[in-house]
């Protein structure tokens, strides 16, 4: 697992920047990310991959305690769909 700050600094190493610099680009990224999901827009990148907000309906779950089953409410997620890119440095 890599965390936030492991990737700032791998960033920082291959592009040159101080990490500053790249922890608020990637901030940045995370910020227009999130702001395009709020309002249902699905973000591409082109050879990465591409982000899709999902509205995912009213639904049953059963509580794996007691077994009950309870009314999941609905919500809103995001779908993560890698690219031709992504997916060739993978395989």
């Amino acid at each position: 697992m890599m965390t936030k700050a492991e990737l700032v600094a791998a960033i920082a190493s291959k592009s040159g920047l101080q990490q500053k610099q790249t922890k608020e680009a990637l901030d940045g990224f995370i910020s227009c990310i999130a702001e395009a999901m709020r309002s249902g827009t699905e973000v591409r990148i082109v050879g990465f991959g591409n982000f899709v907000p999902v509205d995912r309906p009213e639904g049953l779950a059963r509580n794996p305690r007691t077994g009950e089953q309870v009314t999941r409410p609905a919500s809103k997620t995001v779908r993560f769909k890698p690219g031709e890119g992504l997916k060739s440095v993978l395989n």
